[in-house]
């Protein structure tokens, strides 16, 4: 699997680009860092590759094909899974129908779709007794936990995290970087965390710093 951007721009009027002539690379079993201080367009980016927005020039294809040709909605439902920093859960859900409303949304082939989303939330350390609480008795931890899984059980193979750690504590964004870690690698996922800080980025296979409008692989 392989996403790439072709000379892609984006730019508000009037105010010029925020970023042109892009050429980047994202390969499966990476964990990649978007870096880049607040305002720089980091955001603007993931909604570009995540089919949330459409780009001003260039093109990005998912598999040799043009997000444009497979058609943005069908892109977001089939093969690209995106964990928000305010984790966007259903507060009157409790986490394990969180995870089961997105998994039937992505019409995702499991023979028993509830012993699969338990299984996942366990591995996160999401017990059957958190499962069953409604995401808002959750701590911000566990809750960016139950978004990750959400993401995971849609089997996308494409996962982008806007700003994953940004909410949580030093201890808990180590963990949550390190679980992102793992599963890029044992699970063949491309993973594209989107993050201002150093630390965070320093953890991923491959970094590009958004810097003065222009993508540098640091």
């Amino acid at each position: 699997m392989t996403l790439t951007t072709e000379n892609l721009g984006y730019w508000y009027e009037p105010d010029g680009p925020l970023f042109e002539n892009v050429n980047l690379s994202f390969e499966s079993g990476k964990l990649y860092g978007i870096l880049g201080s607040s305002g720089s367009g980091k955001t603007t980016f993931l909604s570009l590759l995540t089919g949330l927005d459409t780009p001003k020039a260039g093109a990005i294809l998912y598999k040799g094909q043009s997000l444009k040709e497979i058609g943005l909605q069908e892109y977001r439902r089939k093969d690209v899974s995106i964990v928000f920093q305010a984790y966007n859960l259903l507060p009157y859900m409790s986490a394990l129908d969180n995870v089961l409303t997105a998994m039937a949304i992505a019409k995702t082939q499991q023979s028993d779709p509830k012993a699969y989303a338990l299984a996942n939330l366990a591995q996160v350390g999401i017990t059957s007794d958190l499962a069953a609480k409604k995401v808002t008795q959750l701590s911000g931890g566990q809750q960016q936990r139950v978004a990750i899984v959400r993401a995971l059980c849609c089997d996308h193979e494409l996962i982008v995290a806007d700003e994953p750690t940004g909410n949580l504590d030093e201890t808990t964004s180590k963990e949550i970087v390190a679980l992102f870690e793992k599963i890029a690698h044992e699970q063949n996922k491309c993973i594209i965390l989107v993050t201002h800080e150093q630390e965070v980025a320093a953890s991923c296979d491959a970094v590009y710093e958004l810097k003065n409008k222009v993508f540098q692989l640091i």
